[in-house]
């Protein structure tokens, strides 16, 4: 049976405080780090963060922040945390650009970077095939390539810490508030109906809140004009496949 999904938005970071997208890889903000620990004490309280066997992070520095305070005693439990390129932000503002490996691993040397997919956190060159581009078919085909790993993992429930823009369009169609979570399952239906496309279902509960602590917005939320930059067809040609990266223990 696949695992059931626990998604979580990073904190607070600068960038969203100031709205300065040129900020690099920004950290959280104060109130973020106070965000993270109220993420903590609510999955604390709840049956599903209790049960996470698997913690799946963005490599960027907010999410990963995020990770190590609101999954705390999760993780000093012994859950492992695996960093991912895969589920890093779509766009390629400085703020959206993670940092160098040989930097951000030693900034959290408790994690192991070596199954980060070694292109990261590039998104700008070859466009045409890199499958971190900022381009609606790349964003959607790297959407596709993360749950079908996750599809196939041991565990029955698995934690992931990404990003707001990547989620909602990406991965699940929904609006998701600084460090707030909610709770997914395979829809195995409605997949069977979509010819391998891979498909979530949200939890009654947390669909019904708009999150797990209610602080984001109930419905669904699809791509948007807007969200993409606007393509020429003949210059996206086919998106390359994620070299490099498999979120294997």
């Amino acid at each position: 049976m696949p695992p059931t999904l626990l998604l979580i938005r990073h904190a607070q970071a600068q960038h969203n405080a100031t709205q300065d997208w040129s900020i690099p890889d920004p950290p959280l903000t104060d109130l973020g780090e106070q965000q993270c620990r109220e993420l903590q004490e609510s999955l604390k309280q709840s049956d599903i963060g209790n049960q996470v066997e698997l913690i799946v992070v963005s490599a960027q520095r907010r999410t990963l922040q995020t990770a190590t305070i609101g999954l705390d005693w999760l993780i000093k439990k012994g859950v492992e945390v695996l960093p991912s390129a895969l589920w890093q932000e779509n766009a390629d503002k400085p703020c959206d650009i993670g940092t160098p490996l040989p930097i951000i691993s030693k900034e959290f040397p408790q994690y192991d970077f070596s199954g980060v997919d070694k292109s990261f956190p590039d998104k700008t060159t070859n466009l045409i095939t890199n499958p971190y581009a900022f381009t609606q078919k790349a964003i959607l085909a790297r959407g596709q390539t993360c749950l079908k790993e996750l599809y196939n993992r041991p565990e029955k429930v698995i934690a992931v810490v990404s990003h707001s823009g990547f989620l909602r369009t990406a991965v699940c169609q929904r609006m998701f508030f600084n460090a707030d979570w909610r709770v997914f399952t395979f829809d195995e239906q409605d997949m069977a109906k979509r010819d391998g496309i891979f498909v979530l279902r949200e939890g009654e509960e947390t669909e019904r809140r708009g999150g797990g602590m209610g602080r984001s917005h109930v419905g669904v939320y699809g791509v948007v004009d807007g969200d993409f930059p606007v393509e020429e067809e003949a210059k996206i040609g086919e998106v390359g496949e994620v070299g490099g990266e498999k979120p294997s223990s």
